[in-house]
């Protein structure tokens, strides 16, 4: 009884060993919980410049003046420039969560699992964003943010194979929103917040809850 209960726990302990050696677990929950707040706060900044709220529905591309353009920024430079910091800011801290859940397992960060997971990720976020970009630059403004949220969606999909299948389903959960954000066009920064703000705080803290504690 005693043997067959050590090959239990030795089969246990090669399957949790290959499991990491070819998925990404390094993934920290506070990781989507910081991302989503600051995503947040983008969009209130946003909210802010355009003198409105979530439910308003005023759509900024046929507004002529906006209450913070004293600011000397035209709307395009400053949505570009809160994304950009959105951007950054997140990356940031998702970065120092995962090194530090890392070094707390004693695991490395870049290994050939974490590689093929940000390079599979990548793809289809590098398209959306120049297909985004493409977008903007033909004034097709009212589906920047649904463009963004399934082209982010899809590359969650798509890396999910190479982390925790937590990320598909939020993947899944953007995509759905982005498609949803079609339909109700003019109403983008609302859907853009709650993907990445709301839906990463969520995911976040269940990803804390499951893995990191």
């Amino acid at each position: 009884m005693d043997n067959q209960k050590n090959h239990i726990e030795e089969l246990s302990y090669i399957r949790s060993m290959m499991e990491q050696s070819s998925r990404f677990i390094s993934l920290s929950g506070l990781s989507g919980v910081g991302a989503g707040v600051v995503a947040l706060l983008g969009a209130v900044a946003i909210y802010v410049y355009l003198g409105t709220t979530p439910f308003s529905g005023r759509k900024w591309y046929y507004v002529e003046s906006y209450p913070y353009e004293k600011w000397g920024m035209g709307p395009e430079f400053f949505f570009l420039l809160v994304a950009g910091t959105v951007l950054v800011l997140a990356t940031t801290i998702g970065l120092f969560f995962s090194l530090r859940k890392a070094r707390k397992a004693h695991q490395k960060l870049v290994t050939k699992s974490s590689i093929r997971l940000f390079s599979n990720f990548m793809i289809p976020l590098v398209s959306g964003g120049i297909f985004c970009l493409m977008l903007w630059r033909l004034g097709y403004f009212g589906i920047i943010a649904p463009s963004m949220l399934i082209f982010y969606g899809l590359a969650l999909i798509n890396g999910s194979k190479y982390t925790l299948d937590d990320i598909r389903y939020l993947g899944m959960v953007e995509l759905f929103l982005g498609l949803l954000a079609t339909w109700f066009i003019g109403h983008g920064l609302l859907f853009w917040a709650i993907g990445f703000g709301v839906m990463h705080i969520v995911y976040g803290l269940r990803m804390y809850f499951k893995y990191d504690r």
